[in-house]
């Protein structure tokens, strides 16, 4: 049987799952031959020594984004009408009509929308699309790499960018299996599933429903319930320092407790300082009555804005920076590229604290593998205004419908009562950790610390 694996990164978002974990050794170990065929500008044969075959061809067709964009927008306009909603069309960013492209751009996406917001409608943009990316040297490309390197399945580490659409109809037009891995467990409601491979691996049961429920063409047959590689290492304990060897390193005070805030980017929480600002007044209010606590703040690694600063550092007795171990190696979000080192000092961090501050993160499930609580704000900050998106709507949106119940996490809806459910916390009066852990469990699966293993089984299966 030929054992030849290509993993496929689309983007630099695969690379933290499928190249940084224990996917690879495990998969050798079964004996395949594991090669990345790789779309993004990390230099994997360099950097980890793994075999890599490179895309160097990154040309769309010229009318694919204006294609995928409408084709989004559509399937939100179908979302919302077939199940009763208004929620799914809040996934929407914004159009730009500045300029001659961007308004012809944005008109053209404009009009696909308004005739083609039905399932008949989507099913032409899909059939559209595949024919662009067919026609396109891109696809050429990849198909000549393919009948080159002969691989056995083409597995695809995050579905959604644009640049994986004619790799992945370059497998299938050549009879290759394709597989893609559902990275991210609000990727299915928001319609950013823009491939459609033979194989689909998903982290539970709840997103193998969400799966069949949003993507009407995909069977049951073609799903395999694997788990995520993403939590692995919080199950590791090798990775996990002393209290003292971590305090040392990072110069904490070994006297002091230390809360988490774990920062989010710009879209999702554009007044993220000011709510790192009211946890650092909490603290101080604290201090005050005889507590001796602090703050890591931990940046979101794809946060590129300086709009932390005045707070860090008005606020320095109080908050010490840790950044992620995430280096850029191009300049948009998905260049940043992670490393092993940060699997490591996020444990720590989620270990040595007390609990997390922050908004409607998925951090609530690496906090809760270290049976730590997750605090959500969810209240509006005073500098709210027209064109600054509230983040109250963060927690409206379709993945959070699957908290067992509102305990899975701690929320605080009123500034004022911020300081008493932090000492809550503190004094173990109030926890979200057994409701989490079952969240945990809906979300992730049953067996957090077995999915590379899983997906490794998966892919067997159907080379069988």
């Amino acid at each position: 049987m030929n054992k030849k694996a290509f993993v496929f990164l689309p983007d630099g978002v695969g690379l933290r799952n499928f190249a940084l974990t224990h996917f690879n050794p495990i998969g050798k170990a079964l004996g395949y031959e594991i090669v990345y065929w790789n779309n993004t500008p990390f230099k994997i044969k360099e950097e980890l020594g793994y075999e890599e075959v490179r895309i160097t061809n990154q040309e769309l067709h010229p009318w694919t984004t204006v294609y995928t964009r409408a084709r989004k927008r559509c399937e939100l306009n179908v979302f919302d009408k077939k199940f009763n909603e208004t929620v799914y069309n809040t996934y929407n960013f914004p159009q730009s009509y500045k300029g001659i492209k961007n308004a012809i751009k944005s008109l053209s996406v404009d009009f696909l929308v308004a005739t083609k917001s039905t399932e008949k409608g989507v099913e032409q943009l899909r059939a559209k699309i595949k024919k662009l990316e067919r026609s396109t040297a891109k696809y050429e490309y990849c198909k000549k790499q393919l009948l080159e390197h002969q691989p056995a399945i083409v597995f695809c580490t995050n579905p959604r960018p644009t640049q994986a659409i004619a790799p992945i109809l370059a497998a299938q037009d050549l009879g290759i299996p394709t597989a893609s891995f559902i990275f991210s467990w609000d990727n299915l409601p928001k319609a950013t599933t823009l491939i459609e491979p033979d194989f689909y691996f998903v982290w539970s049961d709840y997103m193998k429903k969400e799966l069949l429920q949003y993507c009407p063409y995909v069977n049951p047959e073609q799903v395999f319930i694997t788990g995520t590689p993403q939590f692995e290492s919080h199950f590791d304990s090798h990775l996990l320092q002393t209290k003292e060897a971590f305090y040392q390193e990072h110069q904490l005070d070994l006297d002091k407790k230390y809360i988490c805030f774990s920062g989010d980017d710009i879209v999702t929480s554009p007044l993220d300082q000011y709510y790192l600002e009211d946890l650092a007044l909490s603290v101080r209010e604290l201090n005050q009555q005889g507590y001796n606590l602090g703050i890591i703040y931990r940046k979101c690694p794809v946060d590129f804005t300086d709009r932390y600063e005045a707070i860090l550092k008005q606020y320095q007795d109080v908050i010490v920076s840790i950044a992620p171990l995430w280096r850029p190696v191009g300049s948009s979000w998905n260049e940043i590229m992670p490393t092993k080192e940060d699997f490591a000092l996020q444990a720590n961090i989620c270990e040595h604290t007390e609990f997390v501050g922050n908004i409607a993160s998925s951090m609530v499930f690496d906090f809760v593998a270290h049976n730590k609580s997750c605090l959500f704000f969810d209240y509006e900050q005073p500098q709210l205004k027209k064109g600054i998106r509230d983040i109250g709507q963060n927690y409206k949106y379709i993945h959070f419908r699957s908290m067992p119940s509102k305990e899975a996490a701690l929320f605080v809806y009123d500034k004022k009562e911020l300081t008493s459910i932090v000492k809550a916390i503190l004094e173990g009066k109030v926890t979200n950790v057994p409701v989490g852990k079952k969240w945990f469990e809906v979300v992730v699966g049953a067996e957090p610390t077995k999915a590379s293993e899983k997906i490794w089984e998966g892919i067997n299966a159907i080379l069988k």
